[in-house]
């Protein structure tokens, strides 16, 4: 797997300082507007619905292959996006732990995939297709799993809300950003995982 990506953004810290990557530098905190849970943190663009959510989970007790899959397969239910017509793994990869900055996971692991979701609860109608690449970053040791996700919109139902955004300038983010991001995330104190 190619894990060279744009290497343009900003170091942001995460979860007061435990942890920091380079995002975009048209990441947006969404927790400056509304609340996010502990476990997560969230950033938006500025000008478009993509969004990069890093998620601190629960080490789950199935083999590293499948786990990536595992996690894709949970926010598709939590999105209400299940069913063989609105979720679609569509390639899961090894990612060379050198080409990281994650020395502490055991494994990692991208899966490439999508989903037909909508948002706010806004009905079977206003889905919108999303491309998700997820990340998975294995710590056994801390009974946890480190998700890394990015959603791209390829599809919005002139019915979501979604649809109501207004352009902006810049560009779309890209899978090389992605990448980026997941090349720089580090963990600076395991003692967020006590």
């Amino acid at each position: 797997m190619d894990m060279s990506g744009e290497g343009q953004g900003e170091e942001k810290s995460l979860y007061g300082g435990a942890m920091c990557a380079f995002l975009p530098p048209d990441a947006k905190d969404v927790s400056l507007l509304r609340d996010i849970p502990d476990n997560q943190e969230v950033f938006s663009h500025a000008c478009t619905d993509q969004s990069f959510i890093i998620e601190i989970v629960e080490f789950q007790q199935v083999p590293d292959q499948q786990a990536a899959k595992y996690h894709f397969e949970d926010i598709a239910s939590s999105n209400e996006a299940v069913g063989p017509d609105n979720c679609q793994v569509e390639c899961v990869e090894q990612i060379p732990l050198d080409q990281t900055g994650m020395h502490q996971c055991s494994t990692a692991w991208l899966l490439s995939g999508k989903q037909e979701v909508t948002k706010f609860n806004e009905g079977v109608e206003a889905r919108n297709c999303v491309n998700i690449y997820l990340a998975l970053f294995r710590l056994p040791q801390h009974g946890t799993d480190i998700l890394i996700t990015f959603n791209d919109p390829t599809q919005i139902s002139p019915l979501s809300s979604s649809a109501q955004q207004q352009p902006g300038v810049g560009s779309d983010w890209t899978l090389d950003q992605f990448k980026a991001v997941l090349q720089t995330l580090r963990i600076v104190d395991e003692g967020l995982f006590a």
